[in-house]
């Protein structure tokens, strides 16, 4: 046999191998760990959705807002938002308007920007 061939059946053999081993532990490489890292993971991607929906409730009513009227957002934008775009079944409006507030409050718009997020927690 020429070392070409060899080669050969060694890379075919060895991707033979990984292969098996895949099928064998599929998934496991995604799934994490530990449950609490689990919920970890979990809420850092519930808030990052919240605060990205609070920036586009706030981009899209400062966008259909007519010249000299204020712009309005509400905690339903962002609950809504959160559900439509990003999935959630349920977002609670205390969370809803915690990101709200800090939306509202970071892009400066308190001169141009009404909501209801200081006051929407029932």
């Amino acid at each position: 046999m020429s070392p070409d061939t060899v080669l050969g059946v060694l890379v075919v053999a060895a991707g033979a191998v990984v292969m098996a081993a895949g099928a064998r532990w599929k998934g496991r490489s995604v799934r994490p760990l530990a449950p609490r890292r689990a919920r970890t993971l979990a809420w850092q991607a519930y808030v990052r959705a919240l605060a990205r929906s609070a920036d586009l409730a706030v981009t899209a009513a400062r966008g259909t807002a007519g010249r000299g009227e204020p712009a309005i957002v509400t905690v339903d934008d962002v609950v809504r938002l959160a559900e439509r775009r990003f999935g959630y079944e349920e977002v609670s409006r205390e969370h809803a308007a915690a990101a709200l507030r800090h939306a509202y409050e970071r892009a400066g718009c308190a001169a141009d920007t009404v909501t209801d997020a200081y006051t929407a927690i029932q």
